[in-house]
């Protein structure tokens, strides 16, 4: 069970909008698509992401007060932070593309033998 941000009642994960007071979770009525609200005297702007680097096009920007796209800053940073940095290893990746082409594989193969069969 969530809790509805404005007036604080207990609600199902998949409600849309609340049944107390009407207040929208979801966007476009669908489950799918959650909505970002801010605080009474808030923006969402000031910390998004997408603000921030200058790659937003909605048109409610700077002041807009719920917003689907909504990307936190904070959060990003955190989450950057608790995943390791790994090694590219390349021929881990060829082996991974070659267990995921093997029927191309195959077919060069056939190639291969056929052109130095036939040039005998």
């Amino acid at each position: 069970m969530l809790t509805c941000p404005k007036c604080h009642q207990s609600i199902k994960a998949e409600a849309i909008s609340c049944p107390y007071c009407n207040f929208t979770l979801k966007a476009f009525g669908h489950p799918g698509i959650p909505v970002s609200q801010a605080v009474e005297n808030e923006y969402l702007c000031s910390d998004c992401i997408y603000h921030l680097d200058d790659s937003c096009n909605f048109p409610k920007r700077p002041y807009a007060k719920s917003c689907t796209l909504y990307n936190n800053q904070s959060l990003e940073d955190k989450e950057s932070k608790s995943y390791p940095k790994t090694k590219f290893n390349l021929v881990k990746s060829i082996r991974i593309w070659c267990d995921r082409n093997k029927g191309l594989l195959i077919i060069v193969a056939l190639i291969i033998v056929s052109v130095f069969l036939a040039l005998q």
